[in-house]
This record gives structure tokens, sequence and C-alpha cells, in this order.
């Protein structure tokens, strides 16, 4: 059986973009309110909120059941969903997160809509490559699968810039294409160069159920008081030893448009001049 779900976390209070200021960039009057409230997903991008264009790219890989996972009553949210559904005719659901206590627990909170289902994460703030997307769509095994962007065509392809990607985790891969380790913000990313490339991550993975269990068991990090995702898949990438599926990983050398920061607004227009969410 292929993959068909995809829950997109959309429960961040965007606290980098609601920080910048508006004088930083020309944003219109629409996009620097719905950035003030924090809600990057619906950033008006050429006229279209972010999360069309997540969404387009979704359902053209083949991921026709989508859950939001937001924050308590987010009217906003909930509202695009309902209408996204219609316009775009898929099945958009939501999935609430009670309280801010990380990544972990947001994934943790679609674990109704995923019930016994393999599906794929990603993030409401960026936009994936489709062929990436599509491959994830394609996995019929009981394998969870992390995707590793080569970070040199990242800078090539993507609107950030190599300070904010010195800080992606990198991605320690086997010859057989396994995950060894998940290196969360690395003081040094180039020790973990293989054969001239690194891999780093941008939290987009193909999950089992078995996802739910390594969230319920990692602790809070130590400064930021969260539950890491990234814990959560290192814990799961341990379990191969214990006869567990492998971890696997997919390789990108494709780019990304990423909606972090208020400038990032304006790089992404230029990026999807010519693009459309296809709905």
């Amino acid at each position: 059986m292929t993959t068909q779900k995809a829950v997109i976390l959309a429960a961040g209070i965007g606290s980098r973009m609601r920080s910048g200021q508006q004088s930083e960039t020309d944003l219109s009057a629409e996009a620097a309110r719905v950035a003030e409230l924090g809600l990057k997903g619906l950033i008006p991008i050429r006229g279209r909120p972010f999360l069309d264009y997540v969404i387009g790219a979704l359902l053209r890989a083949g991921l026709k059941r989508i859950c939001l996972v937001v924050p308590p009553d987010c009217d906003a949210v909930l509202g695009y969903a309902e209408r996204t559904s219609r316009l775009a005719g898929a099945e958009i659901a939501c999935a609430v997160q009670m309280r801010p206590r990380g990544t972990a627990d947001a994934v943790a909170s679609a674990r109704d809509f995923a019930a016994a289902d393999p599906f794929v994460v990603v993030n409401c703030d960026t936009l994936y490559p489709v062929e990436a997307l599509a491959r994830l769509s394609r996995i019929s095994d009981q394998c969870p699968y992390v995707v590793a962007f080569d970070r040199d065509a990242l800078l090539r392809g993507s609107n950030f810039g190599q300070e904010r990607i010195r800080r992606f985790a990198a991605l320690v891969v086997d010859e057989g294409g396994v995950l060894q380790q998940i290196v969360e913000k690395p003081a040094q990313p180039e020790r973990y160069r293989q054969h001239g490339k690194l891999w780093v991550s941008l939290n987009l993975f193909r999950f089992t159920p078995e996802i739910f269990d390594a969230c319920r068991q990692i602790q809070p990090h130590p400064v930021r008081g969260e539950l890491e995702l990234t814990d959560a898949v290192a814990l799961m990438a341990a379990r191969r030893a214990a006869g567990r599926p492998p971890f696997r990983v997919i390789f990108s050398s494709e780019g990304v448009v990423d909606l972090t920061t208020r400038t990032d607004v304006v790089t992404a227009e230029r990026l999807l001049e010519n693009r459309s969410p296809g709905f």
C-alpha cells in the first residue's frame, strides 16, 4: 500500500516572523497583518496563501488525505481548511495541538488522523520539491524515511543563506542508505560531509505509526523544554539493532522555498513568480 496521508505542522506561533519589522521588507498591508499574527502558512504569496502552494505540491505528489496540526481556537486556519477542502477537492482535516510543547508533540497530535497508516510530515512554512514528496508517496514498505537535502544544492536553489543553513540538522548515512545519526544544530557542520556531500534535514519525513511511541518516550529538551521531533527520529534510528525496520534515507539535490522571516516573503514572491498551486 502506498502512502496517501500527509500531516502539515501548522501550530507554531511564528516567533521570528512576528518579531520582524515591516520596514525591513516591502510587505503588503495584508501580508504584514498575517505575519504579525504568526500565521506563516496564511501569508499571501502572489495572491494565494502560502499553504495553497504546500497543499498543491502534496496533491500533485499523490498525497490526497491531509491533516493540518493547528493551535487551539485558531479559527483562521480551521476556516482555511474547510474552504480549501472544497476548492482543491481534497480531504483536509485538522488536529489540535493543545499546548506548544514542540514538534514531536505536534506530530503526536495527529495520531487519530494517521490511525494505522504511514504518513508524510511537512512544515507549513516550507515548500518542498514535488519529486521528493512523490517518492515518499510511492513507498509501500514498513520503514520510516527522511529526505536528506544536499546542503550546497539548497544554497543554490532556495531562498535562505549560509548562516541559517548552518543550523540545519546534519544527517549521517551509511553506505546502504540507512540513517545512522541526526545531529541537531551542529557546531561544526563540515565534519559531517560524506563523499563530498553534506546532507541535512528540513523535517521532511515519512513515518509509520511507530513514531507515536517514540514521541511518548523522549524527554523535553534541557534548554527549550520542548519535545523535539529530531529526538524521536534519533530514537527510532537507534532501534535498528533491536530488529526494528531501519530508518531509510531518500536523497534530494533540489531547492525549497522557505517562509521563516519577513524577508523570506519577498524572496518567495520571486521564486514562485511562474508557479501556481494547481487548484
